[in-house]
């Protein structure tokens, strides 16, 4: 009865206020009576508690839907999150890739164009981005401006936080190793970081597309196709990510009947909501580029022009096909 009333349809809740992820696997994604539905074909198992069965989605209180192996989704479903700002996500097996993140679609294109100046700018706002990043991370503001020696630096201090935590959660921590062919072959505090890590990783990537900041262009991380996005993760890989997955990893290792993705993806999920990540990130990426000088978006088009379009002057259909013959 309230279609097309007092701007429902297109309302949408900030991501600031909405509630992180959800993991959803093995259904189908589909819209029945103006509702999201997942209905779970599957039984609990490695990847979900949940039982075989139809539930309802919160989807405006959600910032993104992460959606596993075995589940299809809908055109209506899309539609309807694509509507009210929800994001989607597909993920592989053992939470590890990320296939697709479309886009938020912002109603100001000012943070793209501040971040354009500054990457464009290699020996100057590029590389004072970076190290106001490590100086989040680091709390410092390192004096160097070469991105290789940032990036040693980072590292060294990486091994300690490592060794740090590990003592604190009484775990064994012998060195960072990831295959991404085999996932699964890792210890369980990697693996945990790994689980970890996709999180905080969609947690930025919404922070990310909600502005309207463009994923590809990092100032850290440089080749990936979403590395802002990982720069935005690695703000929070030290007060986050690494606590959440070596709390989980501990928690693993006392009880082995714990699944360590699906206990390492509760544990991180609790901690983003807690700790309010995707807004504070959203903060950041707007303090980085607040000192930025946006780029000239170039005139403004004037929508008469297209008045009559197409122009009298121009040629018809027949004029064209007879010039192609």
């Amino acid at each position: 009865m309230l279609r097309g009333r007092l701007g429902l349809e297109t309302a949408r809740i900030p991501h600031a206020d909405r509630h992180g992820l959800l993991w959803l696997s093995r259904g189908a994604l589909t819209v029945r009576d103006g509702t999201l539905r997942f209905e779970r074909h599957a039984s609990p198992d490695a990847d979900s508690s949940m039982d075989a069965g139809e539930y309802g989605i919160p989807f405006q209180s959600l910032s993104m839907i992460l959606l596993g192996p075995g589940s299809t989704v809908s055109h209506d479903a899309l539609r309807l999150m694509a509507r009210h700002g929800t994001g989607l996500v597909a993920v592989g097996e053992d939470g590890v890739r990320c296939y697709t993140a479309p886009p938020l679609m912002p109603d100001t294109s000012d943070i793209a164009r501040r971040q354009m100046r500054a990457w464009v700018d290699a020996q100057g706002s590029r590389i004072t981005i970076a190290r106001k990043m490590y100086a989040l991370r680091l709390g410092e503001v390192l004096p160097h401006t070469d991105i290789t020696v940032l990036r040693g630096i980072e590292g060294a201090r990486m091994k300690r936080t490592y060794q740090n935590l590990s003592r604190q959660y009484g775990i064994t921590w012998r060195r960072r190793r990831y295959d991404r062919t085999n996932p699964t072959a890792a210890d369980i505090p990697n693996q945990a970081i790994n689980h970890a890590s996709v999180a905080v990783t969609a947690a930025a990537v919404i922070a990310v597309t909600s502005l309207g900041a463009i994923p590809q262009l990092g100032f850290i991380h440089e080749h990936s196709g979403e590395a802002f996005a990982l720069d935005i993760a690695d703000l929070f890989r030290d007060t986050v990510l690494l606590p959440a997955a070596f709390q989980a990893a501990a928690e693993v290792e006392k009880n082995p009947r714990l699944d360590v993705e699906r206990h390492t993806r509760r544990t991180t999920g609790d901690m983003l909501r807690k700790e309010r990540v995707i807004p504070k990130m959203i903060d950041r990426i707007r303090t980085l580029f607040q000192d930025v000088t946006p780029l000239d978006a170039g005139p403004a088009v004037d929508a008469t022009l297209m008045d009559g379009w197409p122009d009298e002057d121009a040629p018809d259909q027949d004029s064209l096909e007879e010039e192609v013959q």
